[in-house]
């Protein structure tokens, strides 16, 4: 994932299923995968589902991207240089977040030093591929693959960031009541 305008956006990696350090090979059938999986024609919709079109598109998009190895690598240098040019106020773990529980999700935030507070919910997260369960007042969170993974968080009012850095699998202690 990358924050590009204070928006979370996946990568074109994400987008297909893979790791960066992917093989063309494992590249291809990733993609093949896909495109079956978010074919329009193969895909039953009503009116309460997104449209398969945009996934599809998204995946057509990724493959023009990444199976040409010039078009990938420039792709790739662009990556960094994004990675790179966010620079952030600090590192902060999952256990630095207070937690907020909400109807459907939680909100997991840090207080920014202007007053306000740096944030992202459960349901941004799980876009991203976390996963949630929740025992008590214990929420346990773990990334795709158990890897560590690292978001940019921007504060609601001034300019900082953080970069929240998550374990491949890490519990909260929550004061959340037991459901």
């Amino acid at each position: 994932m990358i924050l590009s305008n204070n928006l979370i956006q996946k990568t074109q990696y994400e987008i297909i299923g893979i790791k960066e350090d992917a093989s063309h090979e494992e590249i291809r059938k990733a993609y093949r995968s896909s495109i079956l999986n978010y074919h329009p024609d193969k895909l039953q919709t009503t009116s309460e589902t997104p449209k398969p079109e945009n996934k599809f598109l998204e995946v057509q998009r990724a493959w023009e991207i990444l199976a040409d190895p010039r078009s990938r690598a420039l792709y790739d240098n662009e990556l960094r240089t994004l990675r790179q040019d966010t620079v952030t106020a600090e590192d902060i773990q999952l256990e630095d977040l207070s937690v907020e529980d909400g109807d459907s999700c939680f909100e997991l935030y840090y207080h920014c030093r202007c007053g306000d507070y740096f944030s992202v919910d459960s349901s941004e997260l799980v876009e991203m591929g976390c996963l949630f369960t929740r025992n008590g007042s214990k929420i346990s969170i773990q990334t795709p693959e158990s890897l560590a993974a690292s978001v940019i968080l921007p504060c609601g009012s001034c300019s900082l960031k953080v970069r929240l850095l998550i374990d491949g699998n890490t519990t909260l202690e929550t004061q959340l009541p037991n459901s």
